[in-house]
């Protein structure tokens, strides 16, 4: 994949910028769901709003996957982080207790679809690289944004360099994610106006990232402090998952 021609002009945000209002989403959204009651404004806010991150996270899953010195040290860190974040994650969300019986964080998601790529490499038979390309983005079921970030990173990688048909694969993606916050409003009784309300508040981060990351990213790394960045960047998130959970806790929740 070839890096992608950028403007400079009024494409003022590097990635670590990007990454750090990531950061920032996903936290406002492990928030609501830690702290705050389902259906109330600021919850519905909070939720909606960390929407942006995991297709930010695809977006740059793939752009370092093409750009990285070791794609197998890349691999590893996220595998070692898919492992340390488990524990964290699973306590953080409670969801031993909802939905599925056993749910994976999303540097799992993030891992299998790094496996995506790695299939798209690395196999030559068009056949096989699509089968395992499915059974990796099937296998996503049960991890954070199953399905959706691994299909999205899909889709990014087949058409890498071309902004429009990229952008019209976050609209796409956002679309079905729509209809799926929906249908699951509609099992909750809201009624079809209230649902699709809804719908459309969720998918609307999905839209924003796609905007963010393929028009208003220069394509430049911040010029200082890269390696803390980089680092921090993997070490928030089962960070943050682990002091909500002990502030639950310690707030008797």
């Amino acid at each position: 994949m070839d890096r992608m021609d950028r403007q400079t002009g009024m494409q003022g945000l590097n990635r670590d910028v990007i990454k750090y209002i990531a950061m920032i989403t996903m936290l406002l959204n492990h928030i609501a769901h830690v702290f705050l009651t389902q259906g109330t404004v600021l919850h519905e806010v909070f939720e909606d709003v960390g929407y942006f991150t995991a297709p930010v996270m695809c977006y740059f899953l793939v752009e370092g996957y093409a750009y990285t010195r070791s794609k197998c040290r890349y691999g590893m860190r996220l595998l070692i982080f898919t492992v340390i974040s488990q524990l964290p994650f699973y306590l953080a969300l409670r969801l031993g207790t909802v939905g599925l019986p056993f749910t994976m964080n999303m540097f799992y998601t993030l891992f299998c679809s790094f496996l995506i790529l790695v299939a798209r490499e690395k196999i030559a038979n068009p056949r096989w690289r699509g089968a395992v390309c499915g059974m990796l983005i099937l296998v996503t079921i049960i991890g954070d944004w199953q399905i959706f970030a691994a299909f999205l990173v899909y889709l990014l990688a087949e058409d890498w360099g071309d902004k429009k048909k990229m952008m019209q694969h976050y609209c796409v993606i956002a679309l079905v994610y729509c209809l799926f916050i929906t249908r699951n409003y509609m099992w909750e009784n809201y009624g079809l106006p209230a649902s699709i309300f809804h719908g459309i508040l969720g998918c609307m981060g999905i839209v924003a990232a796609g905007v963010t990351v393929l028009f208003l990213y220069n394509g430049k790394r911040a010029e200082h402090g890269r390696n803390f960045s980089k680092w921090f960047f993997y070490i928030f998130y089962p960070a943050h998952l682990l002091i909500l959970y002990l502030a639950a806790v310690w707030m008797k929740r």
